[in-house]
């Protein structure tokens, strides 16, 4: 596909001149890699793309800060996670014509009951506090993880509509997101939120649900792929082994009722090995999960479907056949080996000479979540601090909706499957580029650059000027133009383009010392409006253009 310019709507922006220029927009699969150690060169291009891929956006002090550490120690950094959970969400929500009888203001509303008036509120600073944690992510893997999680077992916080439940779910990702996917799937399936999502509360001897049963097996353990073999009658038998699950929609218990259980044998086929799970009676009953957990676990195609779940979010949407050969069966034999810990399959993944493979770089669209802390991350753009309880509610649930109208729409995915952008053949990520969500992401950009998103009490757009000041050498428009491209795009550009990038910078002059004169008049006096003014113009045009493109939108 060509580049393209994304069309702005900001009336202040300067028109950007199409340039013509081929881009390699979706690239095929990596074919001649495996999980080998990288041994490539370490310098910007590598470390920005490892940082667009495990965090969002390749914030430049980070990219500095692992370019001084050896491509295995940066990975191990990257998948250690913080040594404190962020803090929990309170009642930022309350305004002149609304107050929250159970939750004062600015406090924790979690211990509060369930009052269905005030839930939609509750959720919506949930979903504002969870974006917030994305921006404010540290060099840590553990926000994308949970990211990843909520798409690959998702609940959706409108269905369960109750803001406590779902954000104990969210905790539930977070606290298992780097550990075993056993545990996390036991933890998963004992949750309120999902209890409620999926009628597990409901499933009793006599009228077992299947929901649960089905989508455990379709959705998240083994998969609809060609050796994905179980049947109908696997996800009735599974649908009778969860019977008698309860959760108390006053305590938020969740506990077992032998009452409600099946009692009797449960058969399941050949794909399991024929297993037999024999029922049993009072609250033995309740062993039959842990014993249904370990076959489904042990059967051969839960390791491989979930190595190419995680490979689809962070690599390549596109599994060839060489690929799931030298990448894909390798990492699922870590992840049995390693009775289905995550950290090692992501260690092996992330340190491979595959995931630096020049075609696997710029190979994913964006997702509005990248595509907008992204921009907060390496701007350096600040969100109110917690501390602005409203302003902070009233701005990240902005960003929210900004989001959402991008078709992402956080912790709501379309349905039990997640987004389509990362299972749905063949279009993928391309679900992420539509007719109504690009312009959407253009008039973003032009928001945040020319005016800024603001509160009653806070502003913040991005800071063009202390994002060049960090960089080497600003004041050489060749190197700035070098610099910015290697760190803000996942591939090269052509000449024709940098040239329509240092045109801007030389306001249309031909020589070099148009903008470096300026720059060192700016550096020598940054309190001087005049000076300031011509830099500042110029550099809004110069990152205007250079987030437009088509290659912005690529990781």
């Amino acid at each position: 596909m060509n580049r393209r310019t994304l069309l702005g709507l900001a009336p202040k922006a300067p028109p950007v001149r199409p340039v013509k220029q081929a881009t390699r927009f979706h690239p095929p699969a990596p074919v001649d890699s495996g999980l080998e150690p990288y041994q490539g060169p370490w310098e910007l291009s590598q470390v920005a793309h490892l940082l667009r891929r495990l965090l969002f956006g390749a914030k430049w002090e980070d990219v500095q800060f692992f370019l001084q550490l050896s491509p295995p120690e940066a990975v191990n950094q990257l998948l250690t996670a913080p040594a404190e959970p962020p803090p929990v969400p309170v009642n930022d929500y309350n305004d002149d014509n609304f107050t929250d009888p159970e939750a004062p203001f600015g406090e924790p509303w979690l211990e509060a009951p369930k009052i269905d008036f005030i839930e939609e509120r509750r959720i919506k600073s949930l979903k504002a506090w969870w974006l917030g944690n994305l921006i404010e992510q540290g060099r840590s893997i553990l926000e994308k993880m949970v990211v990843f999680w909520h798409n690959h077992i998702p609940v959706e916080f409108i269905a369960v509509f109750f803001g406590r439940w779902n954000h104990r779910y969210v905790d539930t990702l977070r606290t298992h997101a780097l550990g075993n996917y056993k545990a996390l799937v036991r933890a998963i399936t004992l949750d309120p939120a999902m209890l409620h999502y999926l009628n597990g509360q409901l499933n009793s001897a006599g009228a077992p649900d299947e929901n649960y049963g089905r989508e455990l097996q379709e959705l998240f353990c083994i998969g609809k792929g060609p050796d994905s073999a179980y049947t109908e009658g696997d996800v009735q038998a599974a649908a009778r082994v969860l019977t008698g699950w309860r959760v108390n929609y006053e305590t938020d218990e969740v506990y077992f009722e032998p009452s409600a259980h099946d009692t009797n044998d449960k058969q399941f086929s050949a794909f399991y090995g024929n297993t037999l799970i024999a029922g049993r009676t009072g609250e033995d009953g309740a062993l039959e999960l842990d014993e249904m957990l370990d076959m489904i676990f042990a059967n051969a195609e839960c390791a491989p479907f979930l190595c190419r779940k995680l490979y689809r979010f962070f690599v390549h949407q596109e599994i060839d056949n060489l690929t799931e050969e030298l990448v894909i069966l390798p990492l699922a034999e870590i992840l049995r080996n390693n009775n289905y810990e995550i950290f090692p399959v992501l260690e092996a993944l992330f340190n491979s000479q595959h995931f630096f493979d020049y075609l696997a770089k710029g190979a994913m669209i964006k997702s509005p979540l990248d595509f907008i802390c992204g921009l907060y991350q390496e701007f350096n753009t600040p969100i109110p601090p917690r501390d602005l309880f409203s302003d902070r509610f009233q701005y990240n649930s902005t960003l929210v909706g900004v989001c959402t109208r991008a078709d992402l729409d956080l912790g709501d995915p379309p349905h039990v499957a997640g987004w389509p952008a990362y299972y749905q053949l063949p279009m993928f990520v391309k679900h992420w580029i539509t007719t109504s969500s690009m312009p959407r992401r253009a008039e973003f950009i032009d928001w945040i650059l020319w005016s800024g998103i603001s509160t009653e009490g806070f502003n913040s757009q991005l800071d063009v000027l202390a994002a060049v000041s960090q960089l080497p050498n600003p004041g050489d428009p060749n190197v700035l133009i070098d610099t910015v491209l290697a760190w803000l795009y996942s591939m090269e550009v052509a000449d024709e383009f940098r040239l329509e990038l240092k045109s801007i910078l030389l306001s249309g002059q031909v020589s070099d010392y148009y903008w470096t004169d300026a720059w060192a008049a700016y550096a020598f006096n940054p309190d001087d409006p005049m000076a300031r003014d011509v830099v500042h113009n110029r550099l809004q045009s110069f990152f205007h253009t250079i987030l437009q493109q088509a290659e912005y939108q690529l990781c």
